[in-house]
């Protein structure tokens, strides 16, 4: 049985789950702190959303931003990893799905995303899902 849930609570084993998930989705990604996982579920406008096992077993993990800007409510999607050990079940999809869900309760009037190209099965499924790629300039400026 799979579960999805809102991270609200941080404890030890959530956070080494989390950091052995990070890793998978980026070889840059650094482990959280528990004062980072405690700041992370505390906020106002980022939900993180965790896939569990049967055995309560964290085996995914999904982040959505809202923003709420003059124009409207907007959303973001950050973090989708599954673990590699449970990939190819559809649970990349159950996650998407529950962030849809979650964001159209709040009022959101789009949902943004970026992935790169070397994930490609990260790419098939949004596409699979209905995300389309936008003609944008995506701009970062790293402030460190």
């Amino acid at each position: 049985m799979i579960k999805i849930s809102e991270l609200t609570e941080a404890t030890p084993s959530v956070l080494e789950s989390i950091n052995q998930l990070l890793p998978q989705l980026s070889s840059k990604a650094s482990s959280l702190s528990m004062e980072q996982l405690l700041e992370l579920i505390s906020s106002d406008s980022t939900l993180v959303f965790v896939c569990s096992n049967a055995a309560d077993e964290i085996i995914g993990m999904l982040s959505l931003v809202i923003m709420k800007i003059p124009t409207g409510r907007k959303a973001w999607i950050e973090d989708v990893v599954v673990d590699s050990k449970a990939r190819g079940q559809g649970l990349g999809k159950v996650l998407m799905d529950h962030a849809l869900q979650e964001a159209r309760e709040r009022g959101v009037k789009a949902i943004d995303l970026t992935s790169r190209p070397s994930r490609e099965g990260a790419n098939r499924l949004y596409q699979s899902l209905g995300y389309q790629i936008r003609e944008t300039n995506v701009y970062r400026y790293k402030l460190s």
